[in-house]
């Protein structure tokens, strides 16, 4: 090789590892900081939207749950809120519960939780659960009380079951977004 050959390969071998290693210094610093990444939480459900309903019904769910990474083996372990409203014609009732529990998989969330707070009378204290379906469109929700009509009426609930999603998002109104979980099986 010739002089300016050599130059030239040296040049790219050192644009390589310069690359490299402010690749790598990347990956484990956030936003430059020096700082560590986070593991990237095991499982989670977040968002707001509203369901469709023809009869003009005004019915919002809102998340925020998470499963820690340090508790991937447990999502008994998982953290969080959610709450809902349902109003028709200015009746209807509130509730927020304190998460107890969130399974995922792929684009499906089952999250169960205590109503910790309501306007319904004989709700708080009573264990819900939903199902959301993150379709990345028209997300679909689905609550243990779909057969009874009101929570109140559950009696018995276990930890992280809820129904089918059989509802839909209004189009525009929000969105959901899962994490999957990735249990060490």
């Amino acid at each position: 090789m010739n002089r300016r050959t050599k130059t030239a390969v040296l040049g790219a071998a050192l644009l390589l590892t310069a690359t490299a290693t402010a690749a790598s210094a990347a990956a484990s610093s956030d936003s430059g900081s020096g700082s560590p990444v986070q593991a990237r939480e095991a499982a989670a459900l977040t968002g707001k939207a509203k369901l469709y309903r023809s009869a003009g019904d005004d019915i919002t769910f809102s998340f925020d749950a998470h499963l820690a990474a340090k508790d991937n083996a447990d999502p008994m372990k998982a953290t969080g809120t959610f709450e809902w409203s349902h109003y028709l014609n200015g009746e209807g009732a509130r509730a927020k519960a304190k998460v107890d529990c969130l399974v995922t998989g792929g684009k499906v969330a089952v999250v169960s939780g205590v109503i910790t707070s309501s306007d319904l009378p004989g709700a708080e204290g009573k264990r819900v659960g939903i199902t959301v379906h993150d379709t990345g469109r028209i997300d679909r929700l689905g609550y243990s009380w779909a057969s009874t009509g009101n929570p109140v009426e559950t009696k018995g609930l276990p930890k992280c079951v809820g129904s089918a999603p059989f509802e839909k998002v209004r189009k525009g109104t929000g969105d959901f977004t899962v994490v999957p979980w990735r249990p060490d099986f």
